[in-house]
């Protein structure tokens, strides 16, 4: 084992980490006005003076689990109209294409203790164009790309300083902060740098008055008094003043009434930028401090700067300051050396360790009680009664306190429930038991609705996602069992008594005629269809929707398959195995057979799966294609003979429903057919029918791009879909980027771009089907080619083209940076990779939140050498000793 494996075992190596969101303001969490107007509520611009009620924000920030104690690090340039403390971006309404972040930053490394961490923030040395990215992207048009920094030109003479910041941890409790900042031009430039030190404000709310203190012990140590935090000191080893104030809201600034703090949170600005001396405590003693470090940087000069955060009384707190960086920094070596074994591509190393540094930089304290959030707190003013039916307000057994894995912590500085699924199969490899315990955390009883839904996202609880869940959970334990060597029963048993909860609530919630067709809005397919899924049709009409229940066989499976597992230890859970089974057969059986004239979502004319509109029992095909009609690819199970014959009574329930219900096992594959090594087969496609997915899937003129498999068939790019629904006229076209729809904001689109997510579900469902079918099963690729491949390879080329989008092609450019030469070309910007939200369906370009590094880091699964791709999926079909 590593040293950073060994540390794994012991959580105090986690107390403190990159649990700081990039963005705070404008968050439904925050959000305290009557209409709900959280964008609004508090502003970039005026976060700055406006103290947080549940969380806090900055650039590179650190705090310990409960976020009472925070570091991070502030910038001016001289020039700038405020001190850059937090990342600029655009609320949702500003941005043309919705919300997004306006800098240029990049996560670099990450251990999974935090021992070793380092990012990259590259910050202009011209005042920050805020107006004119502002204004140019609020006169685009939806047909227009979004308007970024690097279009303003500020980086067009090398005129910004590119600052590395690290952390090492010396012990649980002890922290190195080494800032390392390069003049990046030819001329001279100064720079002030404010490494801060705060409180989150607990104390104002009418909870808890005790309120802790910072004060100045000596020159360049800070005295931390917290009875709740170990951390006593802070020292710098460069001389510099020290600013004190208070976390405290200026309300004179925000409110325009008087400020019942002498010292605000603002005081730092204040007194740098308006040389306002009253501003600041001179006193040295308060709950937020800076150092002040004002330098001058010659052309082209580096210089390093050294903190310490530290329990400890320290004589001469930096004089084992480099040994300690240089051991933390080999051991993260080693670590993703033994991670990367069989990797032998040093790109393919460089991405998939930004990937997973990526992932561990984006986790986060969340905190959200959804009960006082609605009543508001004893010490505040009392919120209007408009704001008891505020979003949300039917969830007040939500009550959030952890660190979770978030998308974006600026972006989405809130967690996605199907986002969090696929962080877990990433996480799993670098460290299982926190991808066990993001699953878990979602399950308990502080987060589930008493009623089984699992919560979606903060702006709406209440929204639909797919239930992804169960899959992740039993990929998860495989993957740990296979690095740890023994199963985690307790993990698996605990997670499926919950889910069962779950499928019951989507049983009874999202079957709305009670015929085994699910319906959802959200379903993480934005604005694929015709018309927005989330609302009511009108006149008794309902989508009955091929992917809904799609994901639900495919929920069924996953069920009936940990429940198998679970069987092996403990009989009891046979019989839910067999429910599940069964469950899997009546989604199938309605598939193909619903309303009064035996409708199926399969048509039988297009040889492809539609969606279908049902009113008064008639239904009529949605003749539009989308990834919704590959989705029931995902219903995919390999059972291994060994296996059932363990399974008794399982397997004679399977036997007496193939000999007394031929109608329902006509329906799917042949799973009473033996395939390769006397394997089993349970999915909704026989062959002829997944050969012709595929070869719809597999055509370049529809679904296959040269980057992935797009999200909407190309030829609705010339000839867009139309149709008229009770006279109003609706139509979708094929569009490879952003959005020009402002259904659900208009951020998101799903009309044609690449999204990692389902490319992923497609590669690894065509694993299984290799899994059972062999090498002899054989399919056209690309359609039309006249060349011929197995599943496998094909679930290979597809991994291939959306990894091709992040390495280096033979121009020595990556694609996800297309759309800039000077990222593609100069040497400070060319290895440094940003892991999109989504990508251009021909070009591959990154486009939407350019820090998703949760869902997209499963590229760091792809690149995992086939080895151990190989041997976990024999685990997953083994039975145990």
């Amino acid at each position: 084992m590593t040293e950073e494996q060994k540390r794994l075992s012991d959580i105090s190596w986690k107390k403190y980490g990159p649990y700081v969101s990039n963005r705070e303001w404008g968050l439904v969490r925050e959000d305290y006005s009557a209409d709900g107007d959280a964008w609004n509520y508090t502003t970039y611009f005026s976060a700055e003076s406006t103290t947080y009620r549940w969380g806090e924000e900055g650039i590179c920030g650190i705090c310990d689990d409960q976020q009472l104690i925070v570091f991070s690090v502030g910038f001016w340039n001289k020039k700038d109209q405020i001190i850059k403390e937090r990342l600029f971006g655009l609320s949702n309404s500003q941005g043309n294409h919705g919300e997004d972040v306006k800098e240029y930053y990049y996560y670099l490394d990450n251990t999974p203790t935090h021992s070793y961490m380092k990012m990259l923030y590259k910050y202009p040395q011209k005042a920050f164009p805020y107006e004119d990215l502002i204004a140019k992207n609020a006169a685009a048009g939806k047909e227009d790309p979004e308007y970024e920094l690097i279009d303003t030109r500020i980086f067009d003479q090398n005129e910004y300083f590119d600052i590395f910041i690290e952390y090492v941890k010396s012990s649980p409790d002890d922290i190195l902060i080494k800032l390392t900042v390069t003049n990046k031009s030819k001329t001279e430039g100064p720079l002030i740098l404010l490494p801060t030190l705060w409180f989150r404000n607990t104390w104002n709310w009418g909870y808890d008055d005790y309120k802790p203190e910072l004060s100045l012990e000596k020159e360049n140590q800070i005295k931390i008094g917290h009875k709740s935090v170990k951390l006593k000191n802070l020292y710098s080893n460069t001389s510099a003043k020290t600013l004190f104030c208070d976390n405290e809201t200026n309300d004179k600034k925000v409110y325009h009434s008087p400020n019942t703090s002498q010292y605000c949170k603002d005081g730092v600005n204040d007194f740098i930028l308006n040389k306002d001396e009253s501003a600041i405590n001179p006193e040295n003693r308060g709950t937020k401090v800076a150092f002040l470090i004002d330098e001058n940087f010659t052309a082209l000069e580096t210089k390093t700067f050294e903190f310490r955060l530290s329990e400890e009384d320290l004589q001469n707190p930096f004089e084992d300051f480099e040994k300690l960086f240089n051991i933390r920094q080999n051991e993260a070596d080693e670590f993703y050396e033994e991670i990367q074994k069989g990797i032998t591509s040093e790109d393919e190393k460089l991405v998939q360790r930004q990937a997973f540094a990526g992932l561990l930089w984006s986790k986060q304290f969340y905190h959200y009680n959804v009960e006082k959030w609605l009543k508001g707190d004893p010490a505040e003013v009392k919120p209007p009664d408009k704001r008891k039916k505020a979003r949300n307000s039917d969830w007040q057994n939500f009550n959030a306190s952890d660190i979770i894995s978030m998308p974006d912590k600026w972006e989405y500085p809130w967690f996605a429930t199907w986002d969090l699924a696929f962080h877990a199969i990433s996480f799993a490899l670098i460290d299982p038991d926190f991808a066990k315990h993001q699953l878990k955390l979602l399950t308990l009883e502080w987060f589930m609705h008493p009623n089984g839904q699992l919560p979606a996202y903060e702006w709406n609880f209440s929204d639909v996602n797919p239930p992804v869940h169960a899959w992740s959970a039993f990929r998860v334990f495989k993957i740990d069992e296979v690095l740890k060597g023994k199963p985690d029963l307790e993990f698996l048993e605990g997670i499926f008594q919950k889910l069962l909860m779950n499928f019951t609530w989507w049983v009874n919630k999202k079957d709305e005629n009670g015929n085994n067709i699910f319906q959802g809005g959200f379903l993480g397919l934005d604005n694929i269809g015709i018309f927005d899924r989330s609302q009511k049709l009108p006149d008794g009409q309902s989508l009955e929707q091929a992917d809904g229940t799609s994901w639900m066989a495919m929920f069924s499976l996953n069920m009936m398959r940990i429940a198998m597992e679970l069987s092996l230890y403990n009989k009891v859970y046979e019989d839910m195995a067999t429910r599940f089974f069964e469950h899997f057969l009546s989604i199938a059986k309605a598939l193909a057979n619903m309303g009064e004239d035996s409708f199926g979502l399969w048509d039988e004319q297009d040889q492809f799966f539609y969606n279908a509109l049902m009113q008064n029992g008639n239904c009529s095909f949605l003749r539009l294609r989308t990834i919704v009609g590959l989705i029931p690819m995902f219903a995919v199970e390999v059972i291994d003979d060994e296996m059932l014959q363990k399974l008794p009574k399982f397997k004679e329930r399977m036997q007496w429903i193939l000999e007394n219900k031929p109608e329902l096992a006509a329906l799917v594959s042949h799973w009473e057919v033996k395939g390769e090594g006397g394997k089993h087969l349970l999915s909704l496609l026989r062959g002829h029918r997944l050969k012709k997915l595929l070869s719809r899937m597999l055509d370049e003129k529809e679904f296959l791009g040269e980057y992935g498999v797009r999200a909407l068939s190309k030829i609705y790019e010339e000839n867009p879909f139309k149709i008229n629904l009770d006279g109003k006229d609706f139509s979708v076209k094929y569009l490879p980027a952003e959005s020009d729809s402002y259904m659900f904001g208009g951020n998101s689109n799903w009309r044609g771009p690449i999204w990692f997510p389902v490319n992923f579900l497609i590669i690894e469902s065509l694993q299984r089907f290799f899994f059972y079918y062999s090498p002899d099963f054989k399919v056209e690729y690309p359609t039309g080619s006249g060349e011929h491949f197995d599943l496998d390879e094909i679930a290979t080329s597809l991994g291939d083209r959306l990894k091709s989008i992040f390495l280096k092609g033979k121009d020595g450019k990556r694609v996800f940076n297309s759309q800039y030469p000077r990222f593609q070309e100069d040497p400070d910007f060319q290895d440094y990779i940003l892991f999109y939200e989504y990508f251009h369906g021909d070009t591959g370009r990154g486009v939407g939140a350019s820090h998703q590094t949760g869902w997209t880091s499963v590229v760091a699964k792809l690149l995992q050498p086939r080895m151990s791709e190989f041997k976990m999926d024999k685990a997953e079909t083994e039975s145990p000793k």
